[in-house]
């Protein structure tokens, strides 16, 4: 297992050039380049950071390239206070990331949080805007609002009280929370490397502020759901079933709504198929990559 002090050593914080001035991102890149396969932009999710993604790191470098960073306000990346954390700006970091690492064309892969910036990268390559992407991976996320089930300290955090009511997001809140949502729970080394992620620089604090993400999902619903059902990207969907919030109920509105994209349930897998079934996912991102 990878601990947080670990991933934190092999990666860098890299200051970006944004509206709202210099942000300073931690991003972690690994794997052949120039060569290999073609490479993969890997996106995490809520509350976490981009330590979700060291379980399948080592196998997915061994013969691509990946990139993987912090989203502003988590993990080693910048936590300005008070800010308005959007995944608008979230999008926009993923350009800048992409641009000053170079990235040709990468396969995005996101979970949780992040599918929604990945529907907004989408939504600009319709529009002849966005980064040039090869295709887009999504694990369990929250792509339809009406199909979207939070757990009900989010829809708190959520709420005009949010502010408030962060003294209750605590280590051992977040370990209830996340053993709701998973089928094979964190060891305790494991949870306490992830708790150290979302504390570090108190941001555990922030919660309420990042968890404006559910009222911007809803802001631009139409937008993000028509730029899944018209982009000509393939699409891969790798998806833990029994995930009490984005699960098997969303696994069969896909099937229906998007029946050319790939499909890959993971029947005894929760909210963090990553994390759950690590090497169920690389080989599902690499058949899937194979086929792009």
């Amino acid at each position: 297992m990878t601990s947080w002090t670990q991933w934190r050593a092999a990666g860098e914080r890299v200051e970006l050039a944004t509206e709202g001035g210099t942000r300073r991102l931690f991003v972690r890149d690994s794997g052949p380049h120039p060569g290999g396969a073609r490479p993969m932009l890997l996106l995490h999710g809520f509350p976490t950071s981009s330590l979700d993604w060291a379980s399948v790191w080592p196998a997915l470098t061994r013969n691509r390239r990946c990139v993987a960073f912090d989203f502003l306000g988590f993990g080693a990346s910048d936590k300005p206070r008070p800010h308005d954390y959007r995944l608008v700006e979230q999008a926009d970091l993923v350009e800048r990331v992409v641009q000053a690492t170079g990235l040709a064309s990468p396969i995005v892969v996101a979970h949780d949080y992040a599918v929604s910036v990945a529907q907004e990268l989408l939504a600009r390559t319709l529009a002849g805007t966005g980064t040039p992407l090869s295709a887009v991976a999504f694990l369990n996320g929250g792509l339809f609002p009406a199909l979207h089930r939070p757990l009900p300290i989010q829809r708190v955090l959520a709420s005009p009280l949010g502010a408030l009511l962060t003294v209750f997001v605590t280590r051992r809140a977040l370990r209830r929370s996340l053993d709701r949502i998973m089928v094979h729970p964190l060891d305790a080394a494991a949870f306490e490397s992830h708790w150290e992620s979302i504390a570090h620089d108190a941001g555990h604090r922030l919660t309420h502020a990042l968890l404006a993400y559910i009222a911007e999902r809803r802001r631009f619903s139409v937008r993000w759901s028509a730029a899944l059902h018209a982009t000509r990207l393939p699409l891969a969907f790798i998806w833990g079933m029994q995930d009490p919030i984005s699960g098997g109920h969303v696994m069969r509105h896909l099937r229906t709504t998007l029946p050319l994209a790939r499909h890959v349930p993971l029947e005894d897998v929760g909210h963090y198929p990553q994390l759950e079934a690590p090497d169920a996912v690389v080989a599902a991102l690499e058949a899937f990559a194979a086929e792009v």
